[in-house]
């Protein structure tokens, strides 16, 4: 009898605790977007067109990045719109073979309108770090799912699993945590004959920003902590990573680096939401 009262104890407090700090209980913590598609209605990755998401994005995204959560909020119709785009995106069979570009292309986008629909389910919020419980209750990067083709993908199972291992490393600078610490989330969607262009821009974007680059007078580089969660991405040794960076860096960086006495610190991450003010 003891036992059972101290985890039914522990059961409402741990629900108590996470209703009180903004997430979803533990009881049925996952949540589904999307949905299932006949195998006979399935179709390559290459056929799914994302002129919805380019429409929408075009209409609440701003070119600072910044999204206008409480418009598209109150927006019955742009909230159906996006639904829709995800499950659009769900009919994708993504066993069928496709360009690299193509590819790209429909998991970058794919990320962000997930994470997008996830942060309107939960608004208003001012952080997506309310929403991503560690021990109990509902986290948007491992909790929210998508059902594409025959497999079930969440925002975690899309960067790490599918993404990264397509050895881009520009998609740090393309896929969105709704932060404003996070890349720019470029105001149309990325499309796979100007998919380079695409990342190119954005990631000189990224580092024209102060939260993601500074450089001082004596020889210091601070940079966005992506780089750091994700540098072997970019390379096995700092000196790798920076020459793979290099193209994207305001020139004065560029001369510090080339110098070839420098030191790299990063800085602080900023988890507030990416919202328009």
């Amino acid at each position: 009898m003891f036992y059972r009262i101290m985890f039914s104890l522990t059961v409402v407090l741990a629900v108590s605790t996470a209703i009180w700090i903004g997430m979803s209980p533990i009881v049925g913590a996952d949540e589904y977007a999307g949905k299932q598609w006949p195998a006979s209605d399935l179709v390559s990755i290459d056929r799914v067109g994302h002129e919805a998401f380019d429409g929408l994005l075009k209409k609440y995204v701003d070119e600072n990045g910044m999204v206008n959560y409480k418009a598209w909020h109150a927006s019955t119709a742009d909230r159906t719109a996006l639904k829709g785009y995800l499950e659009r995106l769900c009919q994708a069979d993504a066993t069928v073979p496709a360009a690299r570009e193509v590819k790209l292309a429909f998991w970058i986008n794919a990320y962000n309108a997930l994470t997008l629909e996830g942060i309107l389910r939960v608004y208003p919020t001012t952080s997506i770090r309310n929403h991503t419980a560690k021990l109990v209750g509902y986290n948007i990067w491992k909790n929210l799912h998508l059902q594409v083709g025959n497999q079930q993908v969440t925002l975690d199972h899309i960067e790490h699993k599918i993404l990264r291992p397509m050895g881009e490393p520009r998609i740090h600078f393309a896929i969105v945590c709704a932060s404003i610490g996070c890349p720019r989330l470029l105001n149309e969607a990325y499309v796979s004959d100007r998919l380079a262009d695409q990342l190119k821009s954005n990631s000189v974007d990224f580092f024209s920003r102060p939260q993601n680059l500074k450089v001082d007078g004596q020889g210091n580089l601070k940079l966005s902590q992506i780089i750091k969660w994700y540098s072997n991405d970019f390379g096995r040794s700092s000196q790798q990573q920076m020459k793979a960076l290099t193209p994207y860096l305001p020139q004065s960086a560029q001369a510090v680096i080339a110098g070839g006495r420098y030191s790299i610190k990063y800085l602080d991450y900023d988890w507030n939401l990416n919202a328009q003010r």
